[in-house]
């Protein structure tokens, strides 16, 4: 039987209507926000080796992955390719800026699917000025890439909770039929076709005019559409574990809910998902165009034989960088810079998340706080009624943040911008409050806040926020260069970005690393250490003057070994600080 649908209000109406024009303005505004001033800052550390993995050959960038970094290499291998457009600062954070930018539609998509299109807007708008966001849409890093591949994958997955056909009908089914209809068309077609002499044949001659019979060769795209879901959700979960390997953890927060649905599901046999739009066999009903999509859909599970099936799908994607997994992984595992995490710092990682970079202002900090707060309080009220809903996107919030803190334990990896993909349901969430006020004008006056809070954070990170200053340090070093001159580096792939940036140079000179030279141990960041002093007395002795680079000092020389042993042999002639780094000048006077 097929259930009574509802005519929505008005204004509901009014909503769906214009609902595309306004997410094409949110989008356009997320872009702009994206674009602005993005190759006003230099490329710090991580972005110039992302530029310079980039460069490598294919083969050679797969290679060094495996040796001296620790992320998959999906992002790499686009940024290669895009690079053809050119390495200026600007050009490589704009594939990051489209990323970022793409996204914002897919949120609307996947909160209009649970939540209605005006909660859709709301997400998008959320996503499309948030300070977190628009700073990682401006870094030549994977952070966008691993957000996009997450949240179209969170789309297809809630695509597949909304259609019973992903519990009635086996995966690849779908396609079958759709292949079938496609062959059968063609065969009647020719046997029609050899019944009249062929289309071929002359019939110049004939007073009335001879076609064949067509069928209808394609079945509408809605047959197959459970079917793509499934292909994009293995399809896009793959790709996020490709992005980052922190992102292994979506596969596993997706099954932890899918397998607790299941098991809830049995518990409670009555309980059948609600869709107005469906009827019994997954179909759409004819009076469906009649409901405005701002109604969501419920949820139901697939079955598990699909959803084991989907997994392996996931697996089979993801294996080939299985072996390349295992030798990060144990990289990580015998040494990592990351700090070990307190409480404060999964509490930090909300506040990251909701407003970065918002100025400390301890007279009002906390009552902004408080007004997100109670946004995702009231999120959580407003899903009382829809458990499941709730349910999924806790978990999707809580999985990763869990995970990276248990892992943690053993060996520190809690980073707030390895759990970006999180901030994706905790939005939802946030539009799901903004929702709960009910009224239009209690609506906007908490947009209005949220953005004007978000307005402050974009501010202070577009004039406020400074990035490693590579680009200073080079061109101050190559104003005051003089032949025989050494250049010496303590960090030794800090010597990646002064090189991004000092290649333009006339005059080059001899660089070197302390403890060794780039790469040659196989790492990073090599720390110095005493055993390392002879060899550095070996490449000073001799020179009139020593240039040193002297960075991420806090990991790779915490004793300062590097400038005692200088000053031992030579004077310190200057030194100029830059923000993230010194150019200290030592020699004979």
């Amino acid at each position: 039987m097929r259930p009574q649908t509802e005519v929505a209000p008005a204004h509901r109406r009014t909503l769906a209507r214009f609902a595309p024009l306004v997410l094409l303005g949110i989008t356009l505004l997320g872009g702009g926000l994206r674009i602005f001033q993005i190759a006003n800052k230099g490329l710090w550390l991580d972005e110039a080796f992302s530029v310079w993995l980039g460069w490598q050959p294919l083969g050679q960038m797969w290679g060094w992955l495996l040796r001296i970094d620790q992320h998959p290499p999906l992002y790499y291998t686009l940024l290669h390719f895009w690079m053809y457009l050119g390495d200026s600062a600007g050009t490589v954070r704009l594939l990051s800026a489209l990323l970022g930018t793409l996204t914002i539609p897919v949120i609307y998509c996947l909160s209009r699917r649970l939540l209605g299109s005006s909660a859709g807007l709301l997400a998008a708008l959320i996503l499309a000025v948030s300070p977190f966001h628009v700073r990682f849409a401006q870094e030549t890093r994977m952070y966008t890439l691993l957000t996009f591949n997450a949240s179209l994958a969170m789309l297809a997955l809630v695509y597949l909770l909304t259609d019973p056909r992903s519990a009635g009908m086996p995966i690849g089914s779908q396609l079958a039929a759709f292949y079938r209809t496609w062959r059968d068309a063609r065969a009647a077609e020719r046997r029609a076709s050899d019944q009249i002499g062929g289309y071929q044949h002359d019939l110049r001659g004939t007073t009335a005019s001879v076609t064949a019979p067509r069928r209808r060769r394609w079945l509408p795209l809605s047959e197959i559409q459970t079917d793509l879901a499934w292909l994009a959700y293995m399809l896009f979960t793959a790709a996020a574990a490709l992005s980052h390997n922190s992102a292994v953890l979506f596969p596993l927060a997706t099954n932890l809910f899918v397998f607790g649905f299941i098991f809830w599901r049995r518990l409670s046999p009555g309980l059948r998902s609600q869709n107005p739009s469906r009827d019994d066999a997954g179909r759409s009903s004819p009076d469906a165009a009649q409901v405005i999509q701002t109604r969501p859909a419920g949820l139901g599970p697939p079955s598990p034989r699909n959803w084991l099936l989907a997994q392996l799908g996931v697996f089979l994607l993801w294996s080939p960088w299985l072996p390349g997994f295992v030798t990060q992984a144990r990289g990580v595992y015998a040494e990592f810079w990351i700090p070990k995490p307190a409480l404060a710092t999964v509490v930090a990682t909300f506040g990251t998340f909701l407003s970065d970079m918002l100025p400390r202002r301890p007279a009002w900090i906390d009552v902004i706080w408080a007004g997100f707060a109670l946004l995702a309080v009231l999120g959580i009220v407003a899903l009382r009624r829809r458990p499941a809903i709730g349910a999924l996107l806790l978990t999707l919030i809580a999985t990763p943040l869990a995970g990276e803190w248990l892992v943690s334990l053993k060996r520190p990896i809690f980073y707030d911008r390895t759990l970006i993909w999180a901030s994706v349901p905790l939005y939802l969430l946030l539009a799901a409050g903004l929702g709960r006020l009910r009224y239009r004008p209690g609506v906007l006056a908490g947009l209005a806040l949220l953005v004007a809070v978000n307005g402050l954070s974009l501010n202070q990170y577009y004039y406020h926020f400074d990035k490693e200053q590579w680009q200073e340090a080079a061109a101050y070093v190559g104003q005051k260069v003089q032949d025989g001159d050494l250049l010496l580096f303590n960090a030794t792939w800090a010597q990646i970005p002064f090189d991004f940036y000092y290649r333009y140079n006339k005059r080059p000179l001899p660089e070197h690393g302390a403890p060794v030279d780039l790469f040659d141990r196989g790492v990073l960041e090599p720390k110095m250490t005493r055993a390392d002093l002879p060899r550095l007395h070996d490449l000073i002795q001799g020179r009139r003057r020593v240039w040193l680079i002297y960075s991420h000092d806090w990991y790779t020389d915490p004793q300062h070994l590097i400038p005692a042993a200088l000053g031992q042999e030579l004077n310190l002639l200057e030194q100029r600080q830059f923000y993230g780094l010194q150019v200290q000048l030592y020699g004979i006077p």
